[in-house]
């Protein structure tokens, strides 16, 4: 173990696990700040450079002592290859006890290439195939390792949709077969109607798709249909605002200005019924 300047260290590239500026984070910042980096990082050195260190476990160990002001951190150097570390990186997380959706894809996707870059399967002295190999070490199904796989090939929102819990894992799994371009059409039917698909609805998408049928004006309908759980709505024309609406406003604007006037009237409302008089 050597202590190592933080300007000499990198984060490893594209690693699966988000390192987020919350509550948690404070916490360690402040810990940090009062007992320094208490369990070393492991990194190993980077390649092309005599100096300069990738991490492969501590990024936020890493973060934490960066916002706390330190000029060094405490850490074990592995020489290890790239995959290797991959694979040292990928586990050292993958069983923590809060882990989104998104993360785990990517997890499992880095492993899997990880493995297949090292070698085949008997060279790594088993029978088992990648993913089946990835599927027992963590307790898991080949197909469900193969399955959080596919959802790498989601868009950024609705992976963020996933991990917010507004998206079900397996409702996830069928919109991740459609192009990138339809998920983002997807995406804005969802932000504009306040609607997710059902897994039925997300199923129906991926079907059209395979069959080459599939059509902005069929994704339309398809999520324009009620379902039992979707939240009421009110929908009023555009042209029930003529002549209320300043020219020019954009969907965004007259949504703003028809929740400001509903406020303002509210207290209007409210002022006359505080003064006695009849609403």
């Amino acid at each position: 173990m050597t202590n190592i300047s933080i300007n000499k260290l990198h984060e490893f590239k594209d690693h699966p696990y988000k390192v987020l500026d919350n509550d948690e984070m404070n916490s360690l910042i402040e810990s940090v700040q009062e007992h320094g980096v208490m369990s070393p990082l492991i990194v190993r050195p980077l390649e092309g450079t005599t100096d300069q260190y990738e991490i492969i476990s501590g990024h936020r160990r890493f973060r934490a002592a960066q916002k706390a002001g330190l000029s060094e951190v405490p850490a074990l150097i592995r020489p290890v290859s790239r995959d290797e570390a991959a694979i040292m990186l990928v586990d050292s997380n993958l069983h923590r006890e809060h882990i989104l959706p998104s993360e785990k894809a990517f997890a499992y996707k880095m492993k899997y290439e990880a493995l297949r870059h090292q070698g085949t399967s008997s060279q790594l002295g088993t029978k088992l195939r990648t993913d089946e190999l990835i599927a027992q070490e963590n307790g898991e199904s080949r197909n469900q390792v193969q399955r959080y796989i596919r959802l790498t090939n989601l868009i950024p929102e609705l992976l963020d949709l996933m991990d917010e819990g507004k998206i079900a894992f397996s409702v996830g799994v069928e919109l991740s077969y459609l192009p990138p371009e339809i998920q983002q059409d997807l995406f804005e039917i969802i932000d504009r109607e306040d609607c997710t698909p059902s897994y039925s609805q997300a199923y129906r998408l991926h079907k059209a798709f395979n069959d080459h049928v599939l059509t902005r004006e069929g994704l339309w309908a398809v999520m324009s249909e009620e379902k039992p759980n979707q939240r009421e709505r009110i929908v009023l024309p555009r042209k029930a605002f003529d002549g209320v609406l300043p020219k020019g406003y954009s969907k965004e604007d007259a949504e703003a200005f028809i929740m400001d006037a509903i406020k303002h009237y509210n207290e209007y409302r409210h002022r006359k019924c505080d003064r006695g008089v009849s609403r």
